[in-house]
């Protein structure tokens, strides 16, 4: 088993090579979460563009069908019955208004669905919890022998190499 910079596990590593691999760990962790946040989001915007799929079919279903249906139903009911054309005529357009009423439905209810994404709340939430994670990481106190001690109460201190 080794860490992430290829030196063995429990080998002396310096200063300078715990720096670069808690910066690499660190990168790491700020681009997991980037992609995170990305990957919400686009859940969030899918959704959203389904409702206003949903919208533009209503839309769509109440212009382009108005006119053949109004005649068609309109005719369709007079023959069945014998009300005056206008009354047949006013029926047909209720019936188209409420298709396109039961699509809007449809589209609010996806809307309202997008609009509940949890996609940048959760991953600021992450973020937080990384953030108070390393906030309460203190360094282990090192403990003086005799040799570290140069006189005086001064401790000698290690340099590295690299």
């Amino acid at each position: 088993m080794s860490a992430p910079d290829g030196s063995p596990v429990g080998a002396e590593r310096s200063i300078g090579q715990l720096f670069a691999s808690a910066t690499t760990e660190m990168s790491a962790l700020v681009h997991d979460e980037i992609a995170l946040a990305k990957a919400q989001l686009k859940r969030d915007v899918k959704k959203g563009a389904v409702g206003g799929g949903a919208f533009s079919a209503a839309g769509a279903v109440l212009i382009f069908s108005l006119p053949m249906l109004s005649f068609a139903l309109a005719y369709g009911i007079r023959t069945w019955s014998d009300w005056n054309m206008a009354v047949c005529f006013l029926l047909s357009f209720a019936a188209n208004v409420l298709v396109a009423g039961v699509l809007a439905l449809i589209g609010i209810v996806f809307a309202k669905k997008a609009k509940k994404g949890k996609g940048p709340q959760k991953t600021a939430a992450s973020v937080k919890e990384s953030a108070a994670v390393l906030q309460n990481v203190k360094p282990h106190p090192r403990q003086v022998t005799p040799v570290d001690q140069v006189g005086d109460g001064v401790e000698a201190v290690a340099r590295s190499s690299s």
